[in-house]
């Protein structure tokens, strides 16, 4: 990849990423409030909705940056020359492109996400309270609990959104004969996130408990099988989907926000 598109990719994703953060936040908090193991009320509510927002808003653009910067790399580099570069193997590029970037942008998401979630879970605690505790009871490793569930959630999702993304921005640019305007674009964000969002709510469940469970506990020993069938025994089907409201209407929106901004960015400096 070029040094242009290196940049661009890298200043776009940052913005996008900082984008949907900051804007979809409340809902963000409710999700997670919804999925904690003390349940919605007890762990705030609807108080305090953007409790834990300092840490999203110092790990959103380094994350989203990571992530798009890795994922065109990963596409120009595979769909240059090979088996891969052949138009009906786009499906798999797209896949492996966005498998790659969830995998180094989780090593800059999960320790913000485990501050932003305990935070939104403790109104009791600020995020450099909540960011002390952790470090001085768990140390940096404590930083990284949920980073396992947190991948093998990411990568189905992306591995749903964006050869989905790409599919619907490819059909609709074709049938129009030209291409997409950045709004065509984040629509079909919106709805490759909806229905990604909705298909992995379970792994954001477990994601959820394993990162908001006491040090020491089975939960926090990150086994999403047990954790899934923790949630199963306790709370049924509707326990697996908690949160689904929120997180399809957050995703479907950041999809729209995100994937827009990211497209109108990158566009503008290239």
């Amino acid at each position: 990849m070029e040094k242009r598109e290196f940049t661009a990719s890298l200043v776009a994703g940052g913005c996008a990423g900082m984008c949907v953060d900051l804007t979809l936040f409340p809902l963000d908090t409710i999700k997670t409030r919804l999925q904690s193991q003390q349940g919605f009320t007890k762990a705030g509510g609807f108080r305090g909705i953007y409790a834990g927002v300092p840490s999203a808003a110092i790990g959103s653009f380094p994350n989203a940056a990571a992530f798009f910067v890795t994922y065109e790399s990963t596409k120009s580099a595979l769909g240059a020359h090979g088996a891969l570069s052949a138009p009906h193997m786009a499906p798999v590029t797209h896949m492996l492109g966005a498998s790659l970037g969830e995998v180094v942008a989780c090593l800059i998401r999960v320790p913000t996400e485990v501050v932003k979630q305990r935070t939104q879970a403790s109104l009791s605690s600020n995020t450099y309270q909540v960011l002390l505790a952790t470090l001085r009871e768990e140390g940096v490793r404590g930083l990284y609990r949920g980073y396992n569930s947190t991948v093998l959630r990411e990568i189905p999702f992306s591995l749903v959104q964006f050869p989905l993304w790409e599919y619907l921005k490819t059909q609709w640019s074709r049938r129009q004969g030209h291409t997409l305007y950045s709004w065509q674009a984040a629509v079909c964000g919106a709805f490759a996130g909806g229905i990604a969002a909705f298909v992995t709510t379970p792994l954001d469940v477990a994601k959820t408990r394993i990162m908001l469970a006491k040090a020491g506990t089975s939960t926090a020993s990150g086994n999403i099988p047990l954790v899934l069938l923790d949630v199963w025994k306790t709370r049924g089907l509707m326990g697996l989907f908690s949160g689904t409201i929120p997180r399809v209407t957050s995703i479907s929106l950041g999809g729209f926000i995100f994937l827009g901004a990211y497209e109108k960015v990158r566009r503008t400096l290239l």
